[in-house]
């Protein structure tokens, strides 16, 4: 099992302590989570490499080297203040939160579905479906559900 507030934790801190770019584990779930929230305008860049430092060339992931690889995020600032305000888990180890798609339509549309407030002015949610990792707009055109991982604004 992934857990996703590491990532939310690390970006969130990153931020905070107004960090140029920070590291995270280079697994499939936090890559997937990265590139949403490169798409969606909160960070410039997602490069691999290692603990120490992004890759200047390509390496491959192997198992002699796979402990050591990182995903590198560089962090998005305007104004001097971070694009990214807050980004927080929705469901947790001890509570799933999992939403079909008629839930995820209420959230989006500022109406409150099971116990999660709605998504503000500028802030996504990102879910995990059967198809992957989808922000909630993706998820509701695929017409597909799921787990809701965590919010961003």
């Amino acid at each position: 099992m992934v857990i996703v507030h590491d990532i939310c934790a690390r970006v969130q801190n990153g931020f905070r302590a107004r960090l140029q770019c920070i590291a995270v584990p280079d697994t499939k779930m936090n890559l997937a989570i990265s590139m949403i929230l490169y798409r969606q305008g909160f960070i410039s860049s997602v490069q691999r490499g290692n603990h120490l430092e992004p890759d200047k060339k390509v390496v491959k992931t192997q198992p002699h080297n796979i402990a050591s690889r990182r995903l590198w995020l560089d962090l998005k600032y305007r104004d001097n203040k971070p694009v990214l305000q807050k980004m927080s888990c929705v469901s947790k180890g001890s509570k799933r939160v999992y939403m079909n798609v008629e839930e995820l339509k209420n959230l989006t549309t500022g109406k409150r579905a099971k116990f999660i407030s709605p998504l503000q002015l500028g802030e996504i949610a990102i879910i995990g479906t059967s198809r992957g990792v989808l922000e909630i707009k993706e998820a509701i055109e695929q017409n597909h559900g799921g787990e809701v991982l965590c919010r961003a604004i």
